[in-house]
């Protein structure tokens, strides 16, 4: 399938196209400034959205999985990526920071419960920051989950999804020596924290380019470089955070520690061929979870743009919007 059609056809699911009605840098400590947007309606549903990576920052089509009648949607860029400042930095940027700044937003905006809303990365973000503060969220929306175990590390970094794209794993394995393939994460980690920009970001667009490729259905080899401003920030930021296995106490954490968010209604949208974060952890986290609605998106990978994957994105959006009154927002 035509990439640029599939992508015309995912638009046509969602909401038109708006503008912020409010856009600030909030100082969230530790020398970081983040930036924070509120689009649609100011007194609407909250819903804060999740961006992936860690460091893919937001975008505008973001806004759009959203009635901006009936939801005040809020995004904001992670710490180090996007428009928050400093750029790529790893000082102070650990899973337990964002949570933080989560609830720094939350408390910043007068919200009381909001709806959490993430991908991937942002998926994880979510059920952290739910397990930490169950009292806060009202409703999960999740899409491509990742539960941050070594097991999907290993998948996607130990040649797993090298099995299924080998000519793309060669692309992006051949850049490391073959005494340090072992541990592509710290091999990788080793060139993206050099102090030699332009090393920093070959490696850079290197891993990024080896996600971004398996990113979709209708991808079928490299997708063209990605800039190197964002490159760099996305892969430090990732790197930085897989390396440290997301700074959660034990693997697996996630799924051992559902029962503090047992009461928390889910929607789960998955994409049955996602090369990136396999489906058998969205499985397995419905499977534990007695209120997470698990739907499985055929022919659909990760991406968020997917048509599949917008689609029933849309389709949760207003089903949490119908059950506001009983979320008791």
């Amino acid at each position: 399938m035509d990439r640029s059609a599939g992508q015309k056809r995912a638009t046509h699911h969602l909401f038109p196209p708006i503008d912020p009605f409010d856009q600030r840098m909030l100082d969230v400590g530790d020398g970081h400034q983040i930036y924070v947007e509120q689009s649609g309606s100011p007194s609407g549903i909250p819903v804060i959205v999740l961006h992936g990576g860690p460091g893919g920052g937001c975008s505008p089509a973001m806004r759009r999985y959203f009635d901006p009648a009936e939801y005040r949607i809020i995004l904001f860029d992670q710490r180090g990526c996007g428009r928050s400042r400093p750029h790529a930095s790893v000082e102070a940027n650990t899973t337990w920071h964002l949570v933080r700044d989560i609830e720094t937003i939350r408390q910043t905006l007068g919200i009381e419960r909001w709806v959490i809303f993430g991908g991937s990365w942002g998926a994880t973000l979510a059920l952290i920051y739910a397990q930490t503060h169950p009292d806060r969220a009202a409703h999960l929306v999740l899409r491509g989950v990742f539960l941050m175990t070594r097991a999907e590390l290993d998948w996607f970094y130990g040649g797993g999804a090298g099995r299924f794209w080998p000519d793309l794993w060669a692309r992006f394995a051949e850049l490391i020596p073959a005494d340090e393939r072992h541990d592509m994460i710290g091999a990788y980690h080793k060139r993206l924290f050099s102090g030699d920009m332009m090393l920093e970001t070959r490696y850079a667009r290197a891993w990024a380019g080896w996600e971004n490729a398996l990113a979709s259905v209708s991808n079928d080899g490299p997708v063209g470089e990605a800039p190197a401003q964002y490159a760099r920030a996305f892969a430090r930021l990732e790197n930085h955070y897989f390396k440290h296995a997301g700074w959660l106490e034990r693997d697996g954490q996630i799924l051992q520690d559902l029962p503090l968010i047992q009461h928390i209604p889910a929607t789960i949208v998955q994409g049955r061929y996602d090369m990136i974060c396999p489906p058998t952890s969205a499985w397995d986290l419905a499977q534990r979870w007695s209120r997470a609605d698990l739907r499985m998106v055929p022919l659909a990978g990760h991406a968020l743009s997917e048509p599949g994957i917008s689609a029933e994105l849309v389709r949760a959006t207003r089903g949490v919007q119908r059950q506001a009154v009983a979320l008791g927002l």
